[in-house]
C-alpha cells in the first residue's frame, strides 16, 4: 500500500527557508524541518530499499540521519561566493555499494518548490571517469543506443548538464555518437510537480523512473567496470 510522504507543509517550509536563509531562522524552525522535510524523506529512503534491490542488488538506500542517502541541508560555503547557510531544497542519492572505491553512477530524488525531479547517472564525473565513459561509448555504440534510445527512455527522460563545443581530443569527429561523446555530464531525469510529490503515487513513480534510467546507469557501471 503506497503512502504519502511529503505534504504542502514540506513546500511551505522550503519556500520560507528560501526567503529567510539564516542560522537564526533555521534554529527557530528546526522542528518544522525535521517533521516536514527530513523525517518524511528518511521514510521514503527506507521504503526505496526493497524496490531498489530489485533494480540492482548493488545499489543502496541508506536511511541514516547523517552520512547516508540524504544530502545535508547545510551548504558548504567555504569555497563559494554564495554564503547563504542552507539549501532551499532537499535531495537524496541512492549509491553503488563500491562508491568509495570507484566513481559510480547513482540514482537521485530532488524535492524543491518548482523543481522536483528524479533520475540517475553521473553528474560532473572526474576526468578519469569521464575518459572511461567516452571511450566506452566510442567502442560500444550499439549498447549505448539500446540504453538511451528506447521508447520509454525517450518519452520520459531528458539528458541534463553540459557538453563540449567541439569533440574531445582523440575522438573521431565523424563518430555516429559524437554528440553523446561530447557530454560532460551523463545524468538523466524527469521532473514532477508538487501534487505528485504530496501524493501516494510518489514512491511508485520514483521506482518507475529509476527503472527507466537503469539501462543508462548499468552502462555507466560497465564503463567503470562495476557490477550492476
Amino acid at each position: 500500500m503506497s503512502k504519502a510522504y511529503f505534504s504542502p507543509a514540506t513546500f511551505r517550509f522550503l519556500r520560507a527557508l528560501d526567503r529567510n536563509n539564516s542560522r537564526e531562522w533555521f534554529a527557530e524552525h528546526k522542528d518544522d524541518y525535521e517533521r516536514r522535510v527530513r523525517e518524511p524523506f528518511l521514510e521514503l529512503i527506507t521504503d526505496m530499499q526493497a524496490p531498489l534491490t530489485k533494480i540492482s542488488p548493488h545499489y543502496r538506500a541508506d536511511a541514516r540521519k547523517n552520512g547516508g542517502s540524504l544530502f545535508r541541508i547545510y551548504r558548504d560555503t567555504r569555497f563559494s561566493n554564495n554564503k547563504l547557510p542552507y539549501k532551499p531544497w532537499q535531495g537524496s542519492r541512492f549509491f553503488h555499494e563500491r562508491r568509495h572505491e570507484i566513481p559510480a553512477p547513482s540514482f537521485y530524488v530532488h524535492i524543491q518548490p518548482g523543481d522536483c525531479f528524479a533520475g540517475g547517472g553521473m553528474w560532473h564525473p572526474e576526468p578519469d571517469a569521464l575518459k572511461h565513459i567516452r571511450g566506452f561509448i566510442s567502442d560500444n555504440p550499439a549498447a549505448w543506443k539500446r540504453a538511451t534510445q528506447s521508447k520509454a527512455f525517450r518519452e520520459h527522460l531528458t539528458f541534463w548538464g553540459e557538453s563540449l563545443s567541439r569533440p574531445p581530443r582523440g575522438f573521431d569527429p565523424a563518430h555516429e555518437l559524437i554528440e553523446d561523446i561530447k557530454r560532460k555530464d551523463f545524468a538523466v531525469g524527469e521532473n514532477f510537480d508538487e501534487a505528485l510529490a504530496c501524493s501516494t503515487e510518489l514512491l511508485p513513480w520514483v521506482v518507475a523512473t529509476f527503472k527507466r534510467a537503469s539501462p543508462l546507469v548499468d552502462y555507466l557501471c560497465a564503463a567503470q567496470e562495476l557490477e550492476f
